[in-house]
């Protein structure tokens, strides 16, 4: 899960399967590390996991907003698509995973300790998401 504003991931989790738990533990990571604000969107592809009866109810008994890619349309989802795409470049294909638990734990590394506090971005003036964050909450 991205805030958009600061492009800090927020949430995430992973699964060898796509089911609607492995997004509900994103979600729920998110709401846990940032509250719950009055207004929230959680906006996705339509993927079977995001459109699961599961995942919808927690989305509705959390108040949070559903929003939906249009059928077909990359661009809805520009910014996670990007994240997912430079997480590869970046680290994925460069590694030899021989355990889940060894992928996980590099996946952590690079979300936690490289891209949230160090990755810029030319959308946040070349800040990381964390220093766009410190910089706009003073």
């Amino acid at each position: 899960m991205m805030d958009l504003y600061s492009r800090r991931i927020v949430g995430w989790s992973m699964s060898n399967t796509m089911h609607a738990k492995m997004v509900a533990d994103a979600l729920l990571m998110a709401l846990w590390r940032r509250g719950r604000p009055a207004e929230l969107i959680h906006h996705s592809d339509r993927g079977s996991q995001y459109t699961s009866e599961d995942f919808q109810s927690l989305l509705r008994q959390e108040g949070i907003t559903c929003s939906m890619s249009r059928r077909g349309d990359c661009w809805d989802n520009a910014a996670m698509e990007s994240f997912f795409s430079t997480l590869k470049t970046e680290r994925v294909h460069r590694s030899i995973y021989r355990t889940r638990d060894a992928a996980r734990a590099d996946v952590f590394d690079y979300i936690e300790r490289f891209y949230n506090p160090h990755r810029r971005h030319s959308t946040l003036n070349f800040l990381s998401p964390v220093q766009f964050e410190q910089r706009m909450t003073g």
